[in-house]
Order: structure tokens, then C-alpha cells, then sequence
């Protein structure tokens, strides 16, 4: 089996400019060694957190998502600024969305999350040893925050009450790390006794 080849850029133009995200068209070399054309929308890196409160639920944020015309259960997530440490990130954002802060942010994975025509990357995280915090949304988020216990999500997401991308990964690296997990909320659960 060949083994397939990168696609030299040939020339590259900026169609738009966003708030954002960009576009830009790329001429590309395939290689076959023809010639076409590839739509990128350019995005800055991002974070998820899925938060995971002492009693085994996960906290989750429905919003209104224009492009789908639909509300979604999500996990909370956002844009990195400029320079910004993801974790550092993770921390504003969840508490940001949710009004809560982590004692623990773990690292779940990094994914692309469209990479068909967008360089968009997002880190995952866990966060563990919630505490109440103020929230401080966006002034163009409308954010409503609802715990959902972990043993159901697997339900959610086969059902369609849970369609995000995002979502679904990060939730399933949890699930993954399903050991881990339990030590913590059985960890958590016997300093409250």
C-alpha cells in the first residue's frame, strides 16, 4: 500500500475575515500532481471541560447554536486567547459558563474537531473538586447549566440528546478513564463522611 502524500500549497487568499474564525482558499498540488482547490475556515485553538461533580454527575450547558438552528447539551468550552495556556483556559471557561471552579483540571486529549475544512484543535479536560464560583458569560452567551448523572450519558448520546462532537469525545475519554474516575468520586465521597 502507497502511503499518501501531503498537499503542497501553491498559492493561498483570504476570503474573509471574522470575529471568529476566517476563510481562505488554498491551491493545492495533489499527488497525482493536479491541481485543485481547498476551502479552509481558520479557528483559534480551543478547550472542553468536562466537569464531574462529587456525586458522579456532569455538568452540562445548553445553548442555542445557530448554524444547527437547534439547542444543544454540551459540554462547557471556549476560545483560547492569544498566548493563553490551555489549562489556564479551562479554568476561565468553566467558570465563566458554569459559575464553578476546579481544585483539579486534568488533560483528557487534544482532537481536531472538523478537520475536513477546519484547523480548528480543541484540549480536553476533566475537572474535579468543583466549587461554586461567579460566572461571568459572554455578553452574547445565553447559557442555562444542568447536571446530568454520568451512568445516563451513554443513553444520551445513542438517544440524540447529546448530538455535540465535542461533547460526545470528551465524554467518552472519560469514560475511558472510567477507573480513574470512580477512585476520585469514591475519594471525594469518603472526605464529605
Amino acid at each position: 500500500m502507497t502511503s499518501p502524500r501531503n498537499e503542497p500549497t501553491i498559492e493561498s487568499r483570504r476570503v474573509f475575515e471574522g470575529r471568529i474564525v476566517n476563510l481562505r482558499v488554498d491551491t493545492v498540488r495533489m499527488a497525482n500532481e493536479r491541481t485543485t482547490t481547498r476551502e479552509v475556515v481558520e479557528h483559534a485553538p480551543c478547550v472542553c471541560i468536562v466537569p464531574l461533580d462529587d456525586d458522579g454527575s456532569v455538568i452540562l450547558v445548553r445553548q442555542y447554536r445557530k448554524p444547527v438552528e437547534k439547542f444543544l447539551l454540551e459540554v462547557p468550552a471556549g476560545g483560547m486567547d492569544k498566548g493563553e495556556d490551555p489549562k489556564a483556559a479551562a479554568h476561565r471557561e468553566l467558570q465563566e459558563e458554569t459559575g464553578l471552579r476546579a481544585r483539579r483540571m486534568e488533560p483528557l486529549s487534544f482532537f481536531w474537531t472538523t478537520p475536513g475544512f477546519c484547523d480548528e484543535g480543541m484540549n480536553a479536560f476533566l475537572a474535579t473538586g468543583l466549587t461554586k464560583g461567579d460566572d461571568h458569560m459572554d455578553e452574547d452567551e445565553d447559557i442555562e447549566v444542568e447536571r446530568v448523572p454520568l451512568s445516563q450519558v451513554p443513553d444520551m448520546i445513542s438517544s440524540g440528546q447529546i448530538q455535540d462532537v465535542k461533547t460526545i469525545a470528551s465524554l467518552m475519554l472519560v469514560f475511558a478513564r472510567r477507573s480513574t474516575v470512580n477512585k476520585t468520586i469514591r475519594g471525594s465521597q469518603s472526605r464529605k463522611r
